[in-house]
């Protein structure tokens, strides 16, 4: 059967004596515009599934690309400014030394009270009191509270207050109690705790 007969044979066919339970006994050329049809649904949705996972793979690649870049622009941000963190660095450690320095050592304690003891009679106070409490441990640094009571006038309590502020290692005032000294009113009787720090090494277990 020629390809006249074929088509010949399509238009002859009635459409509604298709038997969808028996394609076999379709004409021919309907069965070859079954097929294309098929083919054609197929190679379309084959299509659109590898272009869509395609798309998908393209918007993780595109994120991906991104944060590569902004680790790129950081990086070469750093390197750019390696010269100048260099410097900050040692700018930093120099600055901490000198802090640290100014914490003073178990050795140099006693020294401290003295320094003390000496701020305060020299200001005219007599000192009644001066003990070293017990140490409280912090994160990077160990506290050192002294208990200091003395007697003196308004003005030699004020100047010893300000001279403390002149001692070489930082020495901070706090829980001031100030009263009338009964016995030797009208002079003033102070209780105040100072505290000096020291630098929490691995010794102190940190």
């Amino acid at each position: 059967m020629n390809v006249a007969e074929h088509i010949k044979a399509l238009n002859e066919f009635d459409l509604a004596d298709l038997d969808m339970e028996n394609i076999g006994s379709w004409p021919v050329a309907l069965k070859v515009i079954l097929l294309g049809l098929l083919f054609t649904l197929i190679v379309i949705a084959g299509f659109y599934f590898h272009i869509d996972d395609l798309n998908q793979r393209l918007v993780v690649v595109e994120k991906e690309e991104q944060r590569l870049r902004k680790d790129f622009e950081q990086k070469a941000f750093e390197a750019a400014n390696l010269d100048a963190y260099k410097d900050q660095l040692v700018e930093m450690e120099a600055r901490f030394g000198a802090l640290v320095a100014q914490l003073p050592s178990e050795t140099e304690v006693p020294g401290l009270l003295e320094d003390i003891t000496d701020k305060g009679e020299l200001n005219g106070l007599s000192i009644k009191r001066i003990d070293l409490l017990d140490e409280q441990a912090q994160t990077f640094y160990v506290e050192l509270p002294i208990a200091i009571e003395a007697v003196g006038s308004y003005h030699d309590l004020g100047a010893f207050i300000s001279g403390m502020a002149g001692l070489p290692r930082i020495v901070t005032l706090h829980d001031f109690d100030i009263t009338i000294d009964t016995d030797a009113a009208p002079m003033l009787e102070m209780s105040i705790l100072a505290k000096t720090y020291r630098y929490r090494g691995d010794d102190d277990g940190a």
